[in-house]
């Protein structure tokens, strides 16, 4: 479960003011919103990026307000992957792990595991330079799930990938979710990808989370006798 408490964070210029956000355990939320609305700033603020000036963020109920970023049980994938030019894909997924005191077995067994899980497993001798936009997302998704998190942050993660590619990613993302069961939270300014994954969409309308609320089709009734309506033979 993600949750702030009456958060504020300054950004610069811009602050965010005692914002409340609720995301139940297991739950796939994608949070919209204006360009300059402060879903990033949110977003980096829940993984320890952003300083935070006051109010709570509780992670699955434990206050990690003032905690590190890797102390969080954080998985963070940012927009553009960010991923270090000089190490292979093998070593982007099991840096979390070597950096947590993993044994070199149990690294080798879950590198397997996510490369299978991401279909990268051909990929795992190459650097970034040369994959493909998917590729490295796939690539920092699984560098961010690596270590078993229970949260799974991602900041517009899909926004530079071709529409075919995009497809793939939405597919992957939804599986990979059902799979480990982590909660999500993705940012994204594309309806569609709302549509496609969430099972809980937000809304920053002035500084304040407003949840998304479908609006009922309303049904055209037709007189009766008419073809169609209620007295149609």
């Amino acid at each position: 479960m993600i949750e702030t408490v009456d958060l504020t964070v300054f950004a610069g210029e811009f602050s965010l003011a005692r914002v409340n956000l609720k995301i139940p355990a297991g739950s796939y939320c994608v949070l919209m919103g204006r360009t300059g609305s402060g879903k990033t700033t949110l977003l980096e603020a829940i993984c320890g990026l952003k300083r935070i000036v006051s109010g709570q963020v509780l992670i699955d109920g434990e206050d990690v307000t003032y905690m590190k970023p890797g102390e969080r049980g954080i998985g963070f994938v940012p927009q553009d992957g960010s991923l270090f030019q000089t190490m292979t894909v093998w070593r982007h997924l099991a840096f979390a792990l070597q950096i947590r005191g993993w044994s070199k077995a149990d690294i080798q067994q879950r590198v397997e595991e996510m490369a299978a899980l991401l279909e990268i497993t051909d990929l795992l001798d190459r650097k970034p330079h040369g994959l493909s936009g998917g590729e490295r997302q796939r690539v920092a998704l699984g560098r961010a799930l690596s270590f078993h998190p229970t949260i799974l942050c991602l900041d517009e993660p899909l926004s530079a990938l071709d529409y075919d590619t995009h497809a793939q990613m939405i597919r992957l993302l939804k599986r990979v979710q059902q799979e480990t069961g982590v909660t999500a939270l993705h940012v994204t300014h594309n309806i569609m990808e709302a549509e496609q994954l969430a099972d809980r969409r937000l809304h920053i309308v002035d500084g304040q989370i407003v949840e998304h609320v479908e609006q009922p089709v309303k049904a055209e009734l037709q007189p009766p006798g008419k073809e169609g309506g209620p007295g149609a033979p």
